[in-house]
């Protein structure tokens, strides 16, 4: 942290300019990641969960027992705020469901027009030191109400051991590697599968397909400059 006391005028400019971002060097570090995930898949999305989200993975899946363990650390208060708030949210997109639209223009002449759900979708929610369970909810509710195939979701494993559980935990760390609330909105929401992995390596996985992370036809979701970088190379 650079400290200022009594700054010169002169000193202005420094202290209100922007920070800037070299992005030739930013695609070009995106550009890698997404490369050695296409070619190494899971091996690759696990090194770099040990190197950027500082957790080592023996796989990538959420399982069925971290589902569970996850739903006993969400307190009641919690569970039913996040079923109002998917009830909500599906009420909201179930009313702008499309209607098919057939018109007959001229005698024999018929045009129509209907939606076709996206066979498959990647939500990506990202991490941080908040929860991001609102965004699930956000992103996998519409994509149900769709009629897509399969949904997968991809958030870092950011509440490995020795990270403390924060705002709706205590200081206790958490015993699953994705925060309980995101894994229950999850299941409220009806997320098919779960993977532990973000950033960079999680898009490309999602865009490519792994071992474990299946390949999807659209990638939804929220984040920084590296993720927004690679869902525009992949698009």
């Amino acid at each position: 942290m650079k400290i200022y006391r009594n700054p010169s005028k002169g000193q202005w400019p420094e202290i209100v300019s922007r920070p800037h971002l070299d992005m030739s060097q930013l695609h070009a570090t995106v550009s890698g990641v997404l490369s050695d995930v296409r070619s190494r898949g899971d091996k690759a999305v696990m090194e770099y969960e040990e190197r950027f989200d500082h957790v080592k993975l023996a796989s990538l899946a959420v399982s069925e027992e971290e589902m569970r363990v996850a739903e006993v650390y969400v307190s009641e208060e919690l569970k039913a705020a996040i079923r109002l708030a998917h009830k909500n949210i599906r009420a909201f997109h179930e009313a702008q469901r499309f209607k098919p639209v057939k018109v007959e223009t001229s005698p024999g002449v018929i045009c129509s027009q209907r939606s076709i759900p996206i066979e498959s979708v990647g939500l990506y929610v990202p991490g941080g030191t908040a929860p991001l369970f609102s965004t699930v909810l956000m992103l996998a509710t519409p994509a149900q109400i769709a009629g897509c195939g399969e949904t997968v979701l991809c958030t870092p494993p950011t509440y490995h051991p020795g990270n403390v559980g924060g705002a709706f935990g205590g200081a206790a760390p958490y015993p699953t590697p994705i925060h309980p609330a995101i894994l229950y909105a999850a299941k409220v929401a009806g997320v098919g599968r779960i993977f532990k992995a973000g950033g960079v390596q999680a898009i490309g996985a999602m865009a490519y397909g792994t071992e474990s992370i299946p390949k999807v036809c659209k990638i939804f979701g929220p984040g920084n400059q590296y993720v927004m970088a690679a869902k525009q190379q992949v698009a």
